[in-house]
C-alpha cells in the first residue's frame, strides 16, 4: 500500500507522487513472487529507486525545478506490516480502539512537537505546518527512518493517508468513524468531514486503510517502539531553484542513492 501526495508550490508535484507510486507498484511485482525475501530491504530500496527516478525524469524533461513528493508505504506480508514514510504521509495502526502506532512527521512542527514547545493539538494551524525536512525528488537525499514492524492482530486497522485527510481532523475524529462504521463508509465519512472543516482551501484528501482478519498477535507481538532517529535536521529550501542540480549525471545518481543506503545503514544501528 502507498500514498504519495505531491508538494504544492513545486511544478508538477503530481508527477513526482505519481513516478513514486509506479516505481513502488513495479518494484512489487517484481519481486513479490510469490512473497518478498526481506520486506524491509524492499521498502528500502523501494524509497531509493523513487526518488532517482524522479530526479531521472526531471533531467530527462529539463523541467525547471524538480518535482518533488511525501510518501508513505507499507507492506503486509506473513501476518506482519512493514513500514516506512518520508515527509508528512501517515500511517495510522489502530487496535482495540485506540491507535497503537502513528508516524512521525519528517516536519518543523514535529519537532517542536517533540521538543515539548508546542501540543500535538496546534500542529494543523501552525504556521510553520507545511515546512517539510525531507521529502522524495529534494537537493538532499532523504533520509527515512529505520523500516518499522508489527505483528497484526484480528481487526487491526492499517490507514495510510495525506496531511489533507489527517490535518483538518482529532484523533477522536478518526477513532469515532472507525468504532461506528464499516471500514469503506468510515473512509468516506473521514474524508468529506475533512473537505468540510478545511473549506475552500482544502488540500489533496487521499486515503487507503486494510483491516486484518488473521491470526491474533500475543503480548510478544506488541508494534515496534520507534525512536525518533537523531538525524540532521537541516531545512531543505524547497522553493528555491538550482539549475545545475537538474544536470545531474548518472554518476550523480548513483552517489545520491549510495549515500541515501548509507544513512540508512547508520540509522538502523
Amino acid at each position: 500500500m502507498v500514498v504519495a501526495d505531491g508538494l504544492g508550490g513545486h511544478p508538477r508535484g503530481e508527477l513526482a507522487a505519481q513516478i513514486s507510486v509506479d516505481h513502488f507498484a513495479a518494484a512489487f511485482q517484481r519481486d513479490a513472487r510469490p512473497a518478498l525475501t526481506d520486506p524491509r530491504e524492499f521498502l528500502v530500496r523501494a524509497m531509493t529507486g523513487a526518488h532517482a527516478a524522479i530526479l531521472r525524469e526531471a533531467y530527462k524533461l529539463d523541467l525547471p525545478d524538480v518535482p518533488r513528493t511525501v510518501i508513505v508505504a507499507c507492506v503486509v506480508q506473513d501476518g506482519h506490516a512493514y513500514w516506512a514514510h518520508i515527509g508528512d504521509c501517515r500511517l495510522y495502526l489502530v487496535r482495540n480502539g485506540r491507535i497503537a502506532v502513528q508516524t512521525r512527521d519528517h516536519t518543523v512542527v514535529q519537532h517542536l512537537v517533540d521538543a515539548g514547545r508546542i501540543a500535538q493539538d496546534a500542529v494543523a494551524t501552525h504556521p510553520e505546518r507545511n515546512r517539510i525536512l525531507q521529502c522524495l525528488g529534494g537537493y538532499q537525499a532523504p533520509r527515512p527512518d529505520p523500516v518499522a514492524k508489527a505483528r497484526l492482530a484480528r481487526n487491526d486497522l492499517l490507514v495510510l493517508c495525506s496531511d489533507g485527510l489527517w490535518g483538518p481532523l482529532t484523533q477522536r475524529h478518526l477513532l469515532h468513524s472507525f468504532a461506528t462504521l464499516p471500514l469503506g463508509e468510515a473512509l468516506g465519512e473521514l474524508a468529506q468531514l475533512a473537505e468540510q472543516r478545511s473549506g475552500p482551501q482544502c488540500d489533496n484528501v487521499t486515503v487507503l486503510a486494510m483491516s486484518w482478519g488473521d491470526n491474533e498477535a500475543g503480548p510478544e507481538d506488541e508494534p515496534d517502539t520507534i525512536r525518533f532517529c537523531d538525524l540532521p535536521t537541516d531545512i531543505q529550501d524547497f522553493t528555491a531553484t538550482d539549475p545545475d542540480f537538474l544536470r545531474m549525471s548518472d554518476e550523480d545518481i548513483e552517489k545520491a542513492i549510495a549515500e541515501i543506503k548509507t544513512a540508512l545503514r547508520k540509522s538502523a544501528q
